[in-house]
C-alpha cells in the first residue's frame, strides 16, 4: 500500500513502492486501452452503447486503495479503472458487459441487464441467504440516471452508525465491523447540480455518517461548461458553508488535480481515515480532469470544446503525467514504460477478443440448432411456403454478428410457412414449436426474472395466520393495534429500524408509534429532516446492509419527491442485478381520503406502474395493516404499506397475538357474498362501498364485496374472476383519477382472468374525478367516489338487466 506520497521525490523508489507504481501505471493504461477499444467496439456495430471511464485512472486507482473489505461504493457510469483497482471485475468482464453477455459468470456486474460500466456485487447466495458482507469489496447495483445513486449513500454510511452505537447489533458479525465501513460515493461533477445531492449533503452532515463522496471534475457537463452549472464555478467553492468547523457539524472538503498521482494518493488517504476513524463525512473534489473521448459515443466532444481545451487535456492528461512523474523521478526508464504500454495494450485486445467469442458462441449455437431443425428434413412441396422457409433459413445462415432476436425471430416467421398437411414438416413443426417455447423461457430467464425475490425468503411463501380474539379483547383505536404490532416487532427483531418526520419523539403525526422511542432508543426510532428523497435513500443504504428499515413518509401525496429513486433504484435493484443484490426496505406512509389537494391524494396507477418491483399494501383497517408488516418483515422483499388515514381513530377489536398474525399478499378477502355484482375495491373506498352495499340491499341488490388488499401481487389465486363466474357482473371502485388503480384492477380480471367470458354486463369503473381532490367534507363528496355513486351505478347495472323490477331513479 502506498502510504507516503505527500512530498514527490526519488526516494519513492527508494522505498520499495517501485513496483506498486508501476503496477498503477500498468493499469491506468490496460483502462484507457479498453475504453478506446471499447468506443471503437461501438462505432463498429458490435456493441449498442458504450459510456467509459478514460481520464479517471489515476484517481480511481488512488481511490481503491484506501477501500476495504466491507466497504460499499455507490457510484456511477465511469468506474472501471475502480472496480478493476478494487478487484471486483476485470478487462474481459468489461467488454461482457459492452456486448451484453447475459451469462452472470461472464459478466457478473449485471447479466446482461444494463449497459457497460453498470456493476453489482453478489451480496445473496443462490439460496437467498447473505454472504458474509465483511468478506467482500461491496458495490450497490449502478444506476444512470444523473445522481441517483446519491440517495442511497446516506443509509449505506448510516448503517455504520448504528452498528457502531447500537448495541443490540453487536452481534452481527457478518454484516459489520463495529460500524467501520465507509460508504464510497462518486459523481461528475455536473451531476451535483441535481437536488438529490444537496438533499444528500445536508443529511450526511447532520448525521454525521461515514460518507466519503468524490466529485470528478472535468469542467463540463456533456456539453455545457462548469461555469454555467454551478454558482462560483466550483462545488467545493459553492459548498463552503456546509464545512464542518470545531463547534459545528458538517463536512470536510478535500481537493486534488486529475492528472497528480502523489497528491491523489495523499489526499484520499488523509480524508479517508478521518471519515473512517470518526464518522465525519468527507467531500473530494477532484479538479483538473480529462475526458479524451467526450462523454460518450453518442457524441463528439469536438463539437464543443474549444481547440485550446482540447490542447490543454492532452497536455494534463493524467496517463501522460504519471508517465513524467515517473520518468522524472527516476522510478523506471522509458523503455520501461513503453513495454507496459505495449503489454495494456495486447492485453486489452486479447480480452476483447476472449470476450466477443465468448459472447457469439452460445448465439452461432443456438443459430446452427435451428437451422439444422428445419433443413434436416428438406420439404419437396412446391408451395410459397417452403420458398419462403429457405429465404429466411438463408438469410440468418448470412448474418456475420447474429443475435438472439434474429434467431427467434426467424424460427417464429418459419413456422407461420410450414404446410398445415405436409407429411414431411409434421415432426419439424412439432419440434419447431417446442424449440421455439424453450428459447422463449430461456430467454426470459435471461431478461425478464429476478424482479421480485424468487427464493424461499419471498412474502408470497408467508403463510396467513389470522388474529386471535377473545372474549375479552377490548375495543380500541386503530392507532394503537398498529402502535402495539410495532412494539412487538421491535422487541422481536434486533435489525429493525423506522425513521421519518415526526415519527420518533412523538410517534409519528397520527401516533402509531406512540412512546416507542422511547422504549427502544433513538438509534431504532429516529426523527428525520423534511427530506423525502434521503429518507428512502437512508432506507435502500441500511437494507443493502443487511438492516431491516421501515421509513416513513409522512403522506401519500409527498411520495411524488421520492417516485424517481424509488422506481429507478429499489424498484429494479433485484431485477438489474440478476438477483444478486436486494434492498427489502419497506416505506410506511398513510393516505387516501382526508382534506385537500396535498393530503388525500391516492395516485395509486402512476405507483403501481412506476414500482414494479415493489409488493403494493393497501389495507382498509389498522388490523389488516399490522398483519402486512408483521408478513413482510417475514420475508425480504421492498414493500409499500399505504395506511387508511381515516382509520386511526376507528376503532376495532384488538387482537391477542401482535406481532404474530400475518396477511397473506395477493389473496382478496371477500366481505360480503352476493349474487347479483362483484364489487371490487381496497382501503378507504371499502367503508365507501360497505354503505353503499347496505343501502342496495334493501331494494334486494345483493352484492358481493371484494377487498383485494394488495395491488402489487394482485389476487395470485383468481379469487375475483371466480365471484364473476356467480354473478356474471362485476364493478372496480377506488378513488383515483379515471384510468388508474380501477383500469389496472380491470385489466388483471377481464383480461388475465379471463372474466369477460362470464359477464351478462359491460364492466365498469367508478373512480375519482380527474382533478386533485378539493378541500373540506363537500370537496371530499364532490371529488371521490361516494356511497351514492356507488349505489347508482350497481343499481343502474341491475335495471338494464331487469327494467321491470328496477324503476328508474
Amino acid at each position: 500500500m502506498l502510504t507516503d506520497t505527500s512530498s514527490v521525490n526519488s526516494s519513492l523508489s527508494q522505498s520499495g513502492f517501485t513496483v506498486e507504481i508501476l503496477e498503477d501505471y500498468r493499469l491506468a493504461n490496460l483502462n484507457r486501452n479498453i475504453s478506446i477499444i471499447g468506443r471503437k467496439e461501438v462505432l463498429s456495430g458490435k456493441a449498442k452503447f458504450g459510456i467509459f471511464g478514460d481520464g479517471k485512472e489515476l484517481a480511481h486507482i488512488a481511490l481503491a486503495k484506501q477501500f476495504k473489505n466491507g466497504d460499499w461504493r455507490s457510484g456511477y457510469y465511469r468506474e472501471n479503472t475502480l472496480m478493476m483497482a478494487m478487484g471486483l471485475t476485470n478487462p474481459k468482464q468489461f467488454f461482457a458487459q459492452l456486448y451484453s453477455n447475459t451469462d452472470l459468470s461472464a459478466n457478473p456486474g449485471n447479466g446482461g441487464r444494463s449497459m457497460n460500466n453498470h456493476y453489482a456485487t453478489q451480496s445473496l447466495n443462490e439460496d437467498g441467504t447473505w454472504k458474509n458482507l465483511l468478506e467482500q469489496k461491496n458495490a450497490a447495483a449502478d444506476l444512470s440516471p444523473t445522481a441517483g445513486q446519491i440517495p442511497r449513500l446516506v443509509g449505506l454510511a448510516y448503517a455504520s452508525k448504528l452498528f457502531r452505537n447500537e448495541p443490540s447489533l453487536n452481534g452481527f458479525k457478518n454484516l459489520s465491523n463495529n460500524g467501520n465501513e465507509v460508504a464510497f460515493g462518486l459523481i461528475g461533477d455536473a451531476s451535483t447540480t441535481e437536488g438529490h445531492f444537496f438533499e444528500m449533503i445536508n443529511a450526511a452532515s447532520v448525521l454525521q455518517v461515514p460518507v466519503a463522496l468524490t466529485v470528478m471534475d472535468d469542467g463540463y457537463g456533456i456539453s455545457v461548461p462548469r461555469k454555467l452549472q454551478t454558482v462560483k464555478d466550483s462545488i467545493s467553492e459553492a459548498l463552503k458553508g456546509f464545512e464542518k468547523t470545531e463547534n459545528s457539524n458538517g463536512i470536510l472538503i478535500f481537493k486534488a488535480k486529475g492528472w497528480d498521482y502523489p497528491e491523489l494518493c495523499s489526499t484520499f488517504e488523509k480524508g479517508i481515515k478521518i471519515c473512517r476513524e470518526k464518522h465525519i463525512p468527507v467531500l473530494f473534489h477532484i479538479e483538473e480532469m480529462v475526458q479524451p473521448q467526450g462523454h460518450s459515443t453518442s457524441g463528439s466532444h469536438e463539437r464543443y470544446k474549444s481547440e485550446k481545451r482540447l490542447q490543454w487535456e492532452q497536455d494534463f492528461d493524467p496517463l501522460k503525467k504519471m508517465r513524467e512523474w515517473i520518468l522524472n523521478e527516476n522510478i523506471a526508464t522509458a523503455s520501461e514504460l513503453d513495454k507496459i504500454e505495449k503489454e495494456t495494450l495486447e492485453e486489452a485486445q486479447q480480452a476483447r477478443l476472449d470476450a466477443w467469442e465468448e459472447y457469439q458462441n452460445p448465439i452461432k449455437k443456438e443459430r446452427d440448432e435451428l437451422i439444422k431443425l428445419v433443413t434436416e428434413k428438406p420439404c419437396s412441396c412446391k408451395t410459397g411456403g417452403a420458398n419462403r422457409i429457405n429465404l429466411l433459413v438463408s438469410q440468418l445462415q448470412q448474418l456475420k454478428n447474429p443475435i438472439r432476436k434474429d434467431i427467434l425471430s426467424t424460427a417464429r416467421k418459419i413456422l407461420r410457412h410450414i404446410c398445415n398437411d405436409c407429411p414431411i414438416f409434421s415432426d419439424v413443426e412439432i419440434n419447431l414449436r417446442h424449440w421455439i417455447n424453450e428459447q422463449k423461457l430461456k430467454n426470459f430467464e435471461r431478461y425478464n426474472d429476478k424482479l421480485y425475490n424468487e427464493s424461499v425468503f419471498s412474502s408470497l411463501n408467508v403463510l396467513e395466520v389470522k388474529p386471535e380474539f377473545n372474549e375479552d379483547s377490548p375495543m380500541v383505536h386503530g392507532r394503537e393495534i398498529i402502535r402495539d404490532n410495532f412494539e412487538a416487532l421491535f422487541k422481536k427483531n434486533p435489525l429493525l429500524v423506522t425513521f421519518g418526520e415526526d415519527s420518533g419523539k412523538i410517534g409519528d403525526v397520527n401516533q402509531g408509534l406512540e412512546g416507542l422511542q422511547e422504549k427502544f432508543g433513538e438509534n431504532r426510532i429516529t426523527d428525520t429532516g423534511i427530506r423525502e428523497t434521503t429518507i428512502i435513500g437512508q432506507g435502500i443504504g441500511m437494507a443493502l446492509r443487511g438492516l431491516r428499515p421501515i421509513a416513513e413518509v409522512q403522506y401519500l401525496d409527498y411520495l411524488y419527491y421520492t417516485i424517481q429513486t424509488l422506481s429507478d433504484d429499489v424498484a429494479s435493484m433485484h431485477w438489474r442485478s440478476k438477483g444478486s443484490q436486494l434492498a427489502p426496505l419497506i416505506i410506511r406512509t398513510r393516505g387516501h381520503r382526508l382534506e385537500g389537494i396535498w393530503h388525500s391524494g391516492s395516485p395509486m396507477g402512476m405507483i403501481i406502474n412506476a414500482l414494479r418491483g415493489f409488493y403494493i399494501c393497501v389495507p382498509r383497517n389498522m388490523t389488516q395493516a399490522a398483519g402486512m408488516y408483521n408478513t413482510l418483515l417475514e420475508g425480504q422483499d421492498p414493500a409499500l404499506v399505504i395506511e387508511p388515514l381515516n382509520a386511526y381513530r376507528l376503532d376495532e377489536k384488538r387482537p391477542e397475538n401482535l406481532g404474530e398474525f400475518k396477511t397473506q399478499l395477493g389473496v382478496p378477502e371477500i366481505l360480503e357474498v352476493g349474487s347479483d355484482v362483484t364489487l371490487v375495491t381496497y382501503g378507504s373506498c371499502v367503508r365507501i362501498a360497505q354503505e353503499a352495499v347496505k343501502q342496495l340491499k334493501e331494494f334486494n341488490i345483493f352484492v358481493e364485496l371484494i377487498d383485494v388488499q394488495t395491488l402489487l401481487p394482485f389476487d395470485i389465486n383468481e379469487t375475483i374472476v371466480e365471484s364473476v363466474k356467480k354473478t356474471n357482473r362485476v364493478v372496480f371502485l377506488d378513488e383515483d383519477v379515471p384510468g388508474g388503480a380501477s383500469a389496472f384492477m380491470l385489466q388483471k380480471v377481464i383480461e388475465d382472468q379471463d372474466a369477460y367470458k362470464y359477464l351478462d354486463s359491460a364492466p365498469k369503473t367508478i373512480t375519482a374525478k380527474e382533478h386533485r381532490p378539493a378541500y373540506g367534507s363537500d370537496g371530499d363528496y364532490f371529488s371521490k367516489p361516494n356511497a351514492e355513486d356507488v349505489f347508482e351505478t350497481i343499481y343502474e347495472i341491475m335495471r338494464n338487466v331487469n327494467p321491470r323490477r328496477y324503476r328508474e331513479i
